[in-house]
């Protein structure tokens, strides 16, 4: 038995506070994949040492390249892959060809499987169409969620999209031939109303039908183990707010929440000071239900200000522990004309803090997390 009076303090204090963060916290799926729950559980681990970093469509496309095997903004900026790399299915409910015209589904799954050949962390969000219009996500028309209930009038034409999205997250797997496990993130940003399953546009009792035929449908009926399940909001001012919509602790692994950066932290507080605010609250809720907080989403576009990194994105985050941040995609330049990137790329005048964000001992990138094998 260990003497725990010859442990030092430190060592002490941080077994405790691990203990009291696993306690109580079990993955949904019971029926998990062996890497999944090992993955799952590695989260719990990196919480205590660190923040990990995470892009979207990182491998796949970045300011004036695309699909460039290996390339990377974030590599060749700070010379070191993400931990965390973030995906989206939008379009394959309706058989399109991939999420944006730079890739293909195909394509991606490959990228996913590098992805975790090399050690890191996949997410996947779901900008799924309108059931009841057939137009985008962004199409907030009221009700539609009812139609994809059971017994709705699209309910059939939902489970023929979650068979595809099933077949897909099935077919994903390691050099190991291992499915490959996944951050799921559907219905995104649940209290803002932009979406079609957002706050105003379906009841809270409508979204959490919602989304437990969906963790039932993929994991019972389509036996789709390999996902850790993660809830996610955007502005929200109080607990009831934030779990107004919650779909209960047997639905759901990981919270988050999105927030963007939209003006000059130089003249303008209230990014760190909402998030702060934000952070309070999740932090409270992640104790009591015993899930996994991160910051699914963030980023300031074209990143206008050189101490974004380690000034403004750090004071927002403070001392709450959190899994990830991920920051949206390196687009470049769009059909409006306009440059969509929130990671620098090399030459970029913000490339030096974004180094600097890199070599602080609470950020954790695709080396660090190497080290620690999250698949074992």
């Amino acid at each position: 038995m260990t003497n725990f009076y010859k442990i030092p303090f430190f060592t002490f204090t941080f077994c405790v506070s691990f203990w009291n963060a696993q306690v109580g916290a079990v993955l949904s799926d019971k029926n998990a994949t062996q890497e999944t729950q090992n993955l799952y559980h590695n989260l719990w681990k990196t919480l205590e040492k660190g923040v990990m970093f995470g892009h979207q469509d990182d491998l796949a496309y970045g300011v004036n390249w695309r699909m460039q095997k290996d390339r990377s903004d974030v590599l060749e900026t700070a010379g070191d892959y993400p931990a965390v790399f973030g995906w989206d299915i939008m379009n394959m409910e309706s058989d399109g060809k991939g999420a944006i015209d730079i890739f293909s589904f195909q394509e991606m799954k490959k990228m996913m499987e590098d992805v975790y050949n090399k050690g890191g962390i996949n997410t996947i969000s779901w900008h799924a169409s309108n059931p009841k219009t057939g137009k985008d996500a962004w199409d907030n028309t009221k009700e539609s969620v009812k139609t994809i209930l059971p017994n709705g009038e699209k309910h059939n034409l939902y489970k023929l999209w979650l068979d595809k999205i099933s077949s897909y997250l099935l077919s994903i797997k390691g050099k190991d031939k291992k499915l490959v496990p996944v951050i799921f993130r559907p219905y995104h940003e649940l209290t803002g109303g932009w979406f079609w399953w957002g706050k105003g546009n379906c009841s809270p009792d409508d979204f959490k039908k919602l989304w437990k035929f969906t963790y039932d449908y993929l994991t019972k009926e389509k036996q789709v183990h390999n996902l850790i399940w993660m809830y996610n909001t955007s502005d929200f001012k109080s607990k009831e707010e934030f779990l107004e919509a919650y779909p209960g602790d047997e639905y759901v692994d990981m919270i988050s929440f999105d927030i963007y950066l939209m003006n000059n932290p130089v003249y303008d507080n209230s990014f760190v000071e909402g998030a702060q605010k934000q952070f309070l609250i999740m932090d409270e809720i992640a104790k009591e239900h015993h899930k996994i907080p991160a910051l699914a989403e963030t980023g300031y576009e074209q990143i206008p200000y050189n101490k974004f990194w380690t000034k403004t994105l750090m004071d927002a985050v403070g001392d709450y522990k959190i899994s990830y941040i991920l920051a949206w995609r390196n687009h470049g330049l769009t059909q409006e004309n306009k440059m969509h990137y929130y990671v620098p790329y090399k030459g970029h005048p913000n490339e030096q803090d974004f180094k600097d964000f890199y070599n602080l001992d609470k950020t954790l990138f695709l080396k660090d997390i190497q080290k620690q094998n999250i698949y074992k």
